[in-house]
């Protein structure tokens, strides 16, 4: 997907839901989707240009509006203004938009599960018609699938990737599927001070909160006193060690799929992104979490 910024703008202030002038601004920080600010008298709104349906990320779009839907009506995230295909316009909220330090950040931690848990308890009452499924052992063989299909440069090491991923899932063993963000990056977090929210529904549906949980830690590297916390707070308890190795497991497959969709993004995305460093990133943070995973 390549995006001619100019180009965008040009559709941005066509759409029909502006009430007078607007300014149009880009939005940083986006890895795979080109985002907009916009002043709309004293509204302001954020643009998403989404673009298609994304198969080879099991993207869909009717799902992350779906998944969009039933977060706002809990109150966790903004609300929709307008869309139409390729264009999601959204409320914009005023506020600090976290990084990996914020989320270590043991008190912005002790805030962030319970909306998760409110997350996972509540959204499922409120999604309408169709919505995906989010699996990350799934993921990582349908990637697999569309690497060796764009003859990736990582073709090689695939195998033992798949290998891994059996493993894993086979550690995970059953679980209770609820509705589940599945893309807890720190950067989808936003606190004004008196709330945080929580964006992005891209990747949204029914999966493993276990999961969820897993992906905070992964994306921002909680170190394990922190994650031990995390889970205490969400579960009301200590993990057992039949928890905390599932929990593990998962830590590793969360950190092989972020390296996975950078991955494929490297030959199927034309942003203005280092994918190939953000494969390795994530690769050396695969590789510390699957030795973690194989020492409990």
């Amino acid at each position: 997907m390549s995006m001619d910024v100019e180009k965008e703008k040009k559709r941005v202030r066509a759409l029909p839901c502006w009430t007078g002038d607007v300014d149009i601004e880009p939005l940083s920080g986006g890895l795979s989707n080109l985002n907009f600010l916009v002043r709309d008298g004293e509204n302001r709104c954020v643009v998403r240009m989404v673009g298609d349906d994304e198969p080879m990320h099991s993207v869909m779009r009717f799902n992350e509006i779906a998944g969009l839907k039933a977060a706002h009506a809990i109150g966790l995230t903004p609300g929709i203004v307008y869309n139409e295909p390729g264009i999601l316009v959204i409320d914009f909220i005023d506020g600090k938009t976290y990084g990996a330090k914020d989320i270590c950040n043991i008190d912005n931690l002790m805030r962030v599960v319970p909306i998760v848990r409110k997350l996972h308890e509540q959204a499922k009452h409120h999604i309408i018609g169709p919505c995906l499924g989010f699996w990350v052992f799934r993921v990582h063989r349908s990637y697999a699938h569309v690497l060796r299909q764009g003859n990736s440069r990582m073709m090689p090491k695939l195998d033992h990737y798949m290998a891994i991923n059996d493993e894993l899932e086979s550690a995970v063993g059953a679980v209770e599927v609820t509705f589940c963000h599945s893309d807890l990056l720190p950067a989808n977090f936003i606190d004004t001070g008196d709330k945080i929210w929580l964006i992005d529904w891209e990747h949204s549906g029914y999966g493993a909160r276990l999961f969820d949980l897993a992906n905070i830690a992964s994306n921002a590297q909680l170190p394990e006193d922190a994650e031990r916390q995390m889970l205490e707070a969400y579960y009301g308890e200590s993990a057992d060690d039949h928890r905390w190795r599932r929990y593990k497991a998962f830590r590793a497959g969360s950190h092989l799929r972020e390296a996975m969709w950078s991955m494929v993004s490297e030959i199927h995305l034309d942003l203005d992104v280092d994918y190939v460093a953000y494969t390795q990133e994530n690769l050396d943070a695969f590789e510390v979490a699957y030795e973690e995973f194989k020492k409990l």
